[in-house]
């Protein structure tokens, strides 16, 4: 009888700490690790959704760009972080691609991160240097097989959507060419806008404003929807390679063990900021759509996009490391 009233008791401390902790949070500044590093799609959100959380939070977000490893020194760092709603992850896509390309990642998606909110859904872009020779993805193609592993690919590193996104292309359409992996997607696309490289699939949201310039040519979305920012550039079925699909997601998420009233506290912040009609527009502007999914949703979605990309690495021929 002693130890039920022991644990019931237990129960209770423990819930009024965290409701002390609700009340109390947050009362000083709030760390939003984006896992790839400035310039990038990633990036550009985090930084979006960074300010207007700051504004609603009365307390100061910043962004801290720790790329590398395929956004895994990132991820880790919050994995391993305090749980007490501090320190918050901009997740990518690479979430869900990890577990089928490295056999022994240094953290758990499914154990040692909290998901609270999917933020935003959006297209990759094939992009091409302007000197490439291809103005269409039937091109690119015919130009890859009259040049085996002549073209040079940069991605965001190794097992990034850009990555993934590439080698399902290169799969599909039965071609080669060199893939050079970079510390984020704003390195790669440097690197192709100076021409040290042919191609690259990044985010709309990163590239967008280089297709405006036409310092970039884009040849198709990876989605199987057009983009309303770039209505005639086509799907990547509607050009030639039918049934190809992708997407990226950037979401929020924190450490495990995050106290439930400060993860329903972001929950609430994140999709009020996210449906706040001037962040919607200016996110869509960048060719993302708005999803503020609950933390159930995003879980559920995370694992429905891990079980997807253990098929296409699987099918693309890609070993774990």
């Amino acid at each position: 009888m002693k130890s039920k009233w022991a644990a019931a008791a237990l129960f209770l401390a423990g819930t009024a700490t965290q409701c002390a902790l609700a009340q109390d949070y947050p009362n000083r500044a709030i760390r939003l690790v984006v896992p790839s590093s400035p310039g990038g799609g990633t990036d550009i959100t985090a930084r979006i959704l960074a300010q207007k959380l700051g504004e609603l939070m009365r307390q100061q977000v910043v962004v801290d760009n720790r790329p590398g490893a395929g956004s895994m020194i990132g991820n880790e760092l919050v994995a391993r972080s305090a749980p007490d709603g501090y320190t918050l992850l901009m997740g990518i896509s690479t979430l869900t691609i990890i577990p089928s390309i490295f056999k022994r990642p240094t953290y758990d998606v499914f154990k040692d991160l909290q998901p609270i909110s999917q933020a935003v859904s959006l297209p990759n872009v094939l992009v091409v240097h302007p000197a490439v020779p291809a103005k269409s993805v039937t091109q690119l193609i015919d130009l890859a097989r009259a040049r085996p592993g002549g073209l040079v690919c940069g991605s965001a590193g190794p097992g990034s959507n850009p990555h993934l996104s590439a080698e399902l292309f290169k799969s599909m359409a039965k071609i080669n060419w060199v893939h050079v992996p970079f510390k984020g997607s704003g390195p790669s696309m440097v690197s192709l806008l100076t021409g040290e490289i042919d191609l690259i699939f990044p985010s709309l949201t990163s590239a967008i404003v280089h297709i405006r310039s036409g310092r970039m040519r884009p040849l198709g979305v990876t989605t199987d929807y057009r983009a309303k920012v770039l209505p005639d550039v086509p799907t990547m079925s509607q050009a030639g390679l039918k049934g190809y699909q992708s997407d990226q997601w950037f979401g929020v998420l924190a450490p495990a063990g995050t106290p439930a009233p400060i993860v329903e506290y972001l929950h609430k912040t994140i999709v009020r900021a996210l449906r706040s009609p001037d962040i919607t527009e200016r996110l869509a502007s960048e060719g993302s759509a708005v999803i503020a999914s609950s933390p159930a949703e995003f879980s559920g979605y995370i694992k429905s996009q891990a079980q997807k990309w253990t098929t296409v690495v699987r099918e693309a021929g890609i070993k774990p490391r």
